[in-house]
């Protein structure tokens, strides 16, 4: 006969098939389908908008407007960038230029991202938007999170090497501005909808990317703000819903063979390696971290519940 012991691990890798299982199940179903159309959209005339006119609902974010103003445009489809979709429009200037808020908000993100460089997020909960600013330069001063008034400075473009390039393939200086409906807790850290998008696969305005020279030079608000996107929460959060699920159920599995053996060191080393888990897809933009965090603290409690209770059994025997 088995003991409790020996089915405590079977029962254990049970589950854990099981939740994979719902997670193929998931993900199976909840992958965006492509659109059937997604055309680029035409430059929009910035010539009579005026940088330092802070009367206008949206400021436009530079010094000067060039002409052309930008190299990629609002949903630009290019093969050179894996046959993806442009989900911001890109303003030339030189390295040093100031970036300023389109309007008043609250500063979400302040940081280093991937190909951007610096990137900084804006919320703006009036309008119901938030602003992307991306290949900002890290070296120089830029906004922390925070509030921030329309005009506010919140940062310099950046050099060459320091903006997303380097120093042997470096990237011309430009601003990515990207504007989208909703907040940007509104949409996940992975996946087509996460919200630092440069280029996907989906067309950008079928996910809330507006573009930002026709909304600056529209002027126009709608009542209530803009009106988010209509996917809906698997659609949007099933790839991190997948890696956090992946992630947590690994865990869990490692912490109950742990404590099943009364093994504190591996717990430690469990709690210790689900931190730095959540650490490094935090600095990737992941958002749902939380239930690996909490994995961590209950492998990190669970070894020490376990060293606590030696001297009590140790006695008793």
């Amino acid at each position: 006969m088995m003991s409790h012991r020996d089915c405590a691990p079977t029962g254990m890798r049970l589950l854990v098939i099981a939740v994979i299982a719902v997670l193929a199940v998931v993900v199976s179903g909840c992958g965006s389908a492509a659109p059937q159309d997604c055309p680029s959209s035409s430059r929009v005339d910035l010539s009579d908008v005026d940088p330092a006119d802070q009367t206008l609902p949206l400021q436009y974010p530079l010094d000067i407007v060039e002409d052309p103003p930008y190299d990629a445009g609002f949903s630009e489809h290019r093969e050179s960038s894996g046959g993806m979709f442009h989900a911001a429009e890109d303003f030339w200037r030189p390295p040093g230029t100031e970036v300023r808020s389109i309007a008043d908000g609250e500063v979400s993100f302040s940081g280093r991202m991937g190909g951007y460089g610096w990137l900084v997020i804006v919320d703006h909960p009036e309008m119901n938007i938030y602003s992307l600013y991306g290949h900002l330069s890290p070296s120089r001063w830029r906004a922390e999170p925070g509030p921030v008034a329309k005009g506010d400075l919140l940062g310099y473009l950046g050099d060459e090497w320091e903006n997303g390039g380097s120093r042997d393939e470096p990237l011309v200086a430009h601003l990515h501005l990207g504007v989208r409906a909703g907040q940007r807790t509104d949409y996940p850290g992975k996946g087509e909808w996460r919200w630092m998008a440069g280029w996907i696969k989906l067309c950008p305005s079928n996910l809330g990317w507006l573009q930002p020279s026709a909304a600056i030079a529209a002027q126009s608000i709608p009542s209530g703000g803009f009106a988010g996107p209509a996917g809906g929460l698997l659609e949007r959060w099933w790839t991190e819903l997948l890696i956090a699920g992946v992630v947590v159920v690994g865990l869990v599995f490692w912490i109950a063979r742990s404590v099943h053996r009364r093994k504190p060191v591996w717990l430690f080393v469990v709690a210790a390696a689900a931190g730095g888990v959540g650490w490094y897809l935090t600095t990737r933009g992941v958002v749902l971290i939380a239930p690996i965090y909490l994995a961590a603290a209950v492998g990190f409690g669970a070894g020490v519940a376990i060293l606590a209770r030696r001297p009590t059994e140790n006695q008793s025997e």
